[in-house]
């Protein structure tokens, strides 16, 4: 039964993570920090920026998780991996099929990718950071799919 909780607890953690990221990326990054993330709305290729530290800062919490509660598998290794595969998740999609840091996945055909992809051009549409929209990453909303065009601009 143990094993059993500890499987949720990554797999809640994971799903938390959304929620934890759209409020980070709303109220922080466009916020007090945008001093970091400005760099991600400017244009052009940098191989490092700025809004970097913010998956550094989220990569090591993970990692302390991981790693106190590695001698006996404990619930904190469980959500340390749970925080750790939606940074993997967020890795794969952002930064190689959205922004193609690494030239992978340039022509998704599945209408949720296609959808994540839509809304994060749609959010860099504005530069600046007021007024932006689509704050999450995983979770996207209806108007953002192929077939509701009409509904995103």
């Amino acid at each position: 039964m143990e094993i059993f909780l500890k499987i949720v607890l990554l797999i809640f953690c994971f799903i938390m993570m959304e929620g934890v990221a759209w409020f980070t990326h709303k109220y922080i990054m466009h916020g007090f920090l945008w001093v970091l993330h400005k760099s991600h709305h400017e244009p052009g290729y940098r191989v490092v920026e700025g809004n970097d530290a913010f998956g550094v800062f989220f990569a090591a919490f993970s990692f302390i998780l991981i790693f106190s509660g590695l001698p006996h598998f404990g619930y904190s290794f469980f959500a340390g991996i749970g925080i750790a595969l939606y940074g993997v998740a967020y890795f794969f999609v952002h930064d190689i099929m959205v922004h193609q840091r690494f030239p992978l996945l340039k022509n998704v055909k599945h209408p949720y990718l296609r959808a994540i992809r839509r809304a994060h051009k749609i959010h860099h549409k504005k530069m600046g950071k007021e007024d932006g929209e689509a704050f999450g990453f995983l979770f996207v909303k209806n108007k953002y799919y192929p077939d509701n065009k009409k509904q995103a601009t």
